[in-house]
């Protein structure tokens, strides 16, 4: 077996990708492919895989997939790495349109710097409260692709991420989807963010659509004020551009840097 595939890193979120768009075979299904393949220490090892697919609606279609072989409808980060890709491998112009399950995403490739229009946000809720682990928590919710929770803190070093983010990631309140959970705190300027990812099960480096959910939130809340810079786990930067509405933003732009990591085969072993 020799898949050809590139790794990238955004902000801190890293992933596989794979042109699809002639046909593959994996071998096995690509829920169990991207289980084996993001495998840290035993195989490449990422949050997530993404593979490039034909589309009639715009330059091309991209079918994702967290690190537990779930699929999602949108990733920030790894919209702005498969932006990249796609330019780099002549798939797609420096502008392009892809297809996600959200919607069609708008991005523009900037050298390493990659800039995407999301999809307006939807379903916000602005300062409710539920029980989790026997305490009450104070959260917004906000939709951005996919579903996150926002939960302001005092300390964001002391932040309850892995602990009391599963707790919310799996509530009833939530359910059957589940929910992401970021957990915020202003620092001068800036909004300092921690995310727990789901499908990764577990804190990221960097959640471009919970930097997104963040920034919302944290201009409805006061804390911060559009255009948002967001400081995530991994120490980098991320600049949310938006318009807040009533129902929480419209021109939702999200920029930051990629990092082409590395490029190669994917061989049998490697998914045993």
């Amino acid at each position: 077996m020799r898949i050809p595939f590139v790794k990238m890193n955004g902000t801190g979120n890293d992933f596989i990708i794979i042109d699809g768009r002639k046909g593959l075979d994996l071998g096995m299904e690509r829920p169990e492919f991207v289980r084996r393949v993001c495998r840290r220490r035993e195989s490449i090892g990422a949050d997530g895989v993404i593979f490039v697919e034909p589309s009639k609606k715009a330059n091309f279609r991209w079918d994702f997939y967290n690190a537990d072989g779930s699929s999602a409808e949108m990733c920030g980060n790894g919209s702005r790495c498969v932006a990249r890709f796609a330019w780099m491998k002549r798939i797609a112009p420096k502008k392009m349109t892809f297809e996600t399950l959200a919607g069609i995403i708008q991005a523009e490739v900037l050298k390493e710097t990659v800039r995407v229009k999301l999809t307006d946000p939807k379903d916000f809720v602005k300062s409710a409260t539920l029980t989790a682990g026997g305490r009450k928590v104070r959260y917004s919710f906000v939709n951005t692709g996919v579903p996150h929770t926002v939960i302001p803190v005092d300390d964001i070093e002391k932040a309850e991420v892995e602990e009391l983010g599963r707790k919310i990631r799996y509530h009833r309140r939530f359910a059957p989807a589940g929910t992401n959970v970021n957990f915020i705190s202003p620092e001068g300027d800036v909004l300092m963010v921690r995310t727990y990812e789901r499908g990764v099960e577990g804190e990221t480096l960097a959640c471009g659509t919970g930097a997104v959910a963040s920034a919302i939130v944290g201009t409805h809340l006061g804390l911060v004020s559009p255009p948002v810079t967001v400081v995530v786990r991994s120490g980098e930067n991320l600049r949310i551009h938006f318009d807040p509405t009533g129902s929480g933003a419209r021109n939702v732009f999200l920029e930051g840097s990629t990092a082409l990591v590395c490029e190669g085969y994917i061989r049998d072993e490697a998914l045993k």
